[in-house]
């Protein structure tokens, strides 16, 4: 089973909620820059403005989210406890190019979730205090969190943005555009069952955790990558964007029956709300889609997945 996405580090070291109008906080999951290319394509400068990259001793590793003014929310595996070796840009576009609008800063707190022990189980999740809040901008805005009640549905078209590889076992390349694509939800059950048969591994086998939340095609084709990893999942719900998932694991990048994991954010809001209680979580109903066809119609689009 290929769950070491996380290698590529180590080879390196409804709605929104209201607020109230006497807080500076933006509203969250409000982009200001509108538009996004679909298929896999290089992102719109400031359309994804939650999305930061988290850099280990100056060098980009993993993707990551705001949150609020001084949190970042991104995945366990991305993380370790050397607080002096990590930095958040924010507001970035191309990694490697000219960012007008980025800017970089320390790493005051790591807080990893204590259920996380590897790749694949639970908790793959961590939250990062910045040493300083930062001033939201039109390319720096935060991600609407779910309540543990918001229940994303399979076959619901969601986005997934980073700066990863190209393909399994690519290089980055230079100047590094902001990518994006868009895939369709599979819950955990559907998702665990096109893993344990592709793995030829008894039904009762379980590989995708309750916790999880998955997103492709049956084909493959898209999907998150190596360098991803710690990214946001999103999904628009009445012109709100909300977070469902971090880019967390998978077996090689955009292969047939295999589509990308990632760690279900409403499943953590108590854990979150422990660290964050000034957070306002986003409770929505989100209706089915009219259909749950995960076929696809062009799978030659972007291939991309975990680090």
């Amino acid at each position: 089973m290929t769950l070491l996405r996380a290698l590529f580090i180590y080879f390196l070291i409804g709605l929104s909620p209201v607020l109230p109008s006497f807080l500076s906080s933006p509203v969250c999951g409000s982009p200001k820059v509108p538009g996004r290319i679909v298929g896999g394509e290089n992102a719109v400068d400031g359309g994804w403005p939650w999305q930061i990259a988290v850099n280990y001793n100056g060098r980009f590793i993993c993707g990551g989210s705001l949150i609020s003014e001084q949190w970042v929310m991104s995945a366990a595996h991305c993380f370790g406890n050397s607080l002096d070796y990590y930095s958040i840009s924010l507001g970035m576009y191309q990694l490697g190019g000219s960012n007008p609008h980025g800017v970089t800063i320390g790493v005051k707190e790591i807080i990893i979730h204590p259920l996380y022990i590897a790749t694949g189980e639970k908790g793959d999740i961590t939250l990062a205090k910045l040493s300083n809040p930062v001033n939201f901008t039109d390319y720096i805005q935060p991600i609407c969190i779910p309540a543990s009640t918001v229940t994303f549905p399979t076959g619901l078209d969601c986005w997934v943005t980073g700066w990863g590889t190209r393909s399994s076992g690519g290089s980055l390349p230079n100047p590094n555009t902001l990518q994006d694509v868009m895939t369709p939800l599979i819950d955990y059950v559907q998702c665990n069952q096109m893993y344990v048969e592709g793995y030829s591994m008894s039904y009762y086998t379980t590989i995708i955790q309750e916790e999880e939340i998955c997103s492709g095609y049956l084909e493959g084709g898209k999907d998150s990558c190596q360098g991803d990893s710690g990214g946001p999942l999103v999904c628009e719900v009445n012109g709100t964007w909300i977070q469902a998932g971090i880019v967390s694991w998978g077996e090689g990048c955009a292969l047939a029956g295999y589509p990308g994991v990632y760690t279900l954010v409403p499943a953590y809001e108590s854990w979150i709300k422990t660290y964050i209680p000034e957070i306002i979580f986003t409770n929505v109903s989100i209706p089915p889609p009219l259909t749950t066809d995960l076929r696809g119609s062009d799978q030659k689009g972007w291939c991309r997945r975990k680090i």
